[in-house]
C-alpha cells in the first residue's frame, strides 16, 4: 500500500466538508444552487439530514484519501495545488459536465457545483502538501 499521512487525510476531508457547508450556505451559493437544482424548501426539509451529512463527510474523507494516494508522500506545494486544481476542474467537473449537457442542466448550476469541486480538490492538495 502506498504511503500516506492519515491525519492529513482526515484534516483534508474535514476541511473539504466545511468548505462544502460554506459554499452551499445562503451566505454564498446556497439559494442559487437550490433554485438551479429545482429544489423547494419542502423537498430539502424532507431529506434524512443525518444520513446526507454523515455520508457526505465520509465521501469527503474518501476523496482526500484517494487523492493522497495519487499525490504520494510529501508532495511539493505547487504539485499539490496544481494537481488539486486539475483534478477538481478536469476530472470531477468535466466528468459531470458531460452529464449536465445531456440532462440540460444550467451553466449556472455547473459553475456552482464545478466551482466547489475545483476548490475542494485544490484545498485537499494544499493541505496534503503542507502537512509535515
Amino acid at each position: 500500500m502506498p504511503e500516506y499521512n492519515l491525519l492529513a487525510v482526515i484534516v483534508a476531508g474535514i476541511a473539504s466538508f466545511i468548505l462544502g457547508g460554506l459554499w452551499y450556505s445562503p451566505m454564498l451559493f446556497g439559494k442559487a444552487w437550490q433554485r438551479e437544482a429545482g429544489l423547494s424548501d419542502e423537498q430539502l426539509a424532507r431529506g434524512n439530514m443525518a444520513m446526507i451529512f454523515g455520508t457526505s463527510f465520509v465521501l469527503c474523507v474518501l476523496a482526500a484519501w484517494v487523492f493522497a494516494l495519487f499525490l504520494g508522500p510529501r508532495p511539493p506545494v505547487a504539485f499539490g495545488l496544481g494537481a488539486g486544481f486539475a483534478a477538481g476542474a478536469f476530472w470531477v467537473a468535466s466528468s459531470f459536465g458531460v452529464n449536465y449537457l445531456f440532462e440540460r442542466k444550467s451553466l449556472k448550476l455547473f459553475a456552482i457545483n464545478g466551482g466547489y469541486h475545483t476548490l475542494q480538490f485544490t484545498l485537499i492538495g494544499l493541505i496534503l502538501a503542507l502537512w509535515p
